[in-house]
């Protein structure tokens, strides 16, 4: 496939909810637009493995990139959630303060909030809080509520992306890793990758942690990316009802602190913490970080059921040394494009980072005429479980893939696997279909549903078993049986 992709008007380095929500907003126009991913999926950094949250928009100050994106990708959210099926629960925010000093610091966010345009925001009273969220620690004091955050699924968003902006021409081609962005007399002229050249002359850099990386092969050092490590445990749904809205505490310099929140599928997680790494694929979790996260969230949930964890995991956010987003054209390569930096808010602003790129692109010269057969909206997913049982009948009736459950925990039927693998930006992984339909994200994390959904991804890619992986390149589960007498001899 790559061979046939030699030309385009602009490539995308970067599968992550900027990259593909940047194509989407693209697939509106007259364009040729290539998307280029070095893993077998989208999404497959740091969009997911992050806290999920739509935030309302008073944390950033108010002269930044940060603070005008967020509270518009927050805004664009409410349309996107129709046209795309997102998966968004609007439940509010807290940010609780347990002392004098940190009601002045909840005080000021609500100052710096009404001046970013953050709409409802109020100063809550301890008994106004604990209304709200019963169970969370006596002592509170007060808290900021902001009714317009929320939650939803960054993976699920992301590919709502994609799968859209294929449907209107856009090319994702995965696997895909971009060795170095040419340029003839300081004018990009294409990318060089790993699979042959693409020819261009824009070139959007939404290649998350290494996008300084990429930004170096054109001798732009403007800025670097300092990987930043949060840990995360995440407890199984049956109690997932201890929280209802997402829960933060007072912030530090350094982050938002351990939070508590609720997950769109009903479950609730701790965390993260905040570790400055060298290693940007160091996703590991520590006993340290797991002790961390506990001991402050209990500060603010004072009986945790730790024993009701069923996971713990990490992510790595992509901290720019300027502190905030890095959204403008290079000094080193015209027709080069950053989208970098882009830690938290990095989520909510993403669709506002894609209009944000589609006006620099004008600004410079690119002309962008309107399609006449835009598609905005994208098929809804069948969730099975959530039918009435006269849909669920009809359903089998017409298709019985969808009377055979492959994951238990989750009540997720092969039909749902198989329309995974096929929709346009389809699954090629274990995790892929973990991550579109739910399948191995239960109380057995995959024990009993891994074997039977290897099998189907091996069936419907026409591979065989030893050829499917869990998640990233080179992540294959089984391997062929060794030919010959494997008997020891002496």
């Amino acid at each position: 496939m790559m061979q046939k992709v030699t030309k385009a008007d602009i490539v995308i380095i970067g599968g992550g909810i900027v990259g593909t929500a940047i194509a989407r907003d693209l697939s509106k126009y007259k364009l040729d637009v290539v998307l280029v991913e070095k893993q077998p999926d989208v999404a497959a950094g740091t969009t997911k493995a992050n806290s999920a949250i739509l935030h309302a928009g008073f944390d950033a100050h108010p002269d930044t990139l940060k603070a005008k994106l967020n509270v518009r990708g927050n805004a664009l959210y409410h349309e996107l959630e129709k046209e795309l099926n997102l998966d968004i629960k609007w439940t509010g925010s807290l940010v609780v303060a347990k002392t004098d000093e940190e009601m002045e610091t909840i005080n000021e966010l609500l100052v710096r909030g009404n001046e970013n345009g953050v709409p409802g925001l109020e100063i809550l009273s301890k008994d106004e809080v604990l209304a709200k969220e019963p169970n969370l620690s006596t002592d509170v004091k007060g808290a900021l509520w902001a009714p317009s955050a929320g939650i939803f699924l960054p993976f699920g968003a992301a590919v709502a992306f994609a799968d859209n902006a294929i449907m209107n021409g856009v090319k994702v081609i995965t696997e895909c890793t971009v060795e170095e962005i040419l340029i003839e007399n300081g004018q990009v002229t294409g990318v060089q990758t790993d699979k042959g050249t693409i020819n261009c002359k824009y070139v959007i850099n939404a290649a998350g942690v290494h996008a300084d990386d990429i930004s170096r092969t054109v001798g732009d050092n403007s800025f670097s990316i300092k990987p930043r490590k949060g840990e995360y445990i995440l407890f199984d749904r049956k109690v997932g009802g201890l929280v209802n809205t997402v829960v933060f505490p007072a912030p530090s310099k350094v982050s938002k602190g351990i939070l508590i929140c609720p997950t769109v599928h009903g479950n609730f997680f701790i965390g993260p913490n905040a570790q400055d790494i060298e290693n940007k694929e160091d996703i590991s979790t520590s006993p340290t970080g797991m002790s961390e996260i506990i001991d402050r969230a209990q500060g603010l949930l004072p009986h945790i059921p730790l024993r009701e964890a069923i996971t713990q995991f990490s992510g790595i956010r992509a901290a720019a040394d300027c502190g905030d987003f890095v959204i403008r054209k290079s000094d080193y390569a015209a027709g080069l494009i950053h989208a970098a930096g882009i830690q938290s808010p990095g989520l909510t602003a993403a669709p506002a980072i894609a209009e944000f790129v589609t006006e620099i692109l004008e600004k410079d010269g690119l002309q962008l005429i309107k399609k006449d057969d835009f598609k905005p909206e994208s098929t809804k997913q069948i969730i099975f479980k959530e039918l009435s049982l006269d849909e669920k009948q009809s359903l089998i009736e017409e298709n019985p893939l969808y009377g055979r459950v492959i994951c238990r925990c989750e009540t997720i039927t092969e039909g749902e696997i198989v329309a995974a693998i096929h929709q346009p930006c389809g699954a090629k992984t274990v995790d892929g279909i973990k991550r579109r339909t739910r399948a191995g994200m239960g109380r057995c994390q995959g024990g009993f549903c891994g074997p039977r959904v290897t099998a189907i991804l091996a069936r419907e890619l026409n591979i065989s078993v030893a050829e499917v992986r869990k998640e990233t390149a080179g992540s294959y589960l089984f391997f062929e049986k060794i030919p010959g007498d494997c008997e020891v001899k002496s």
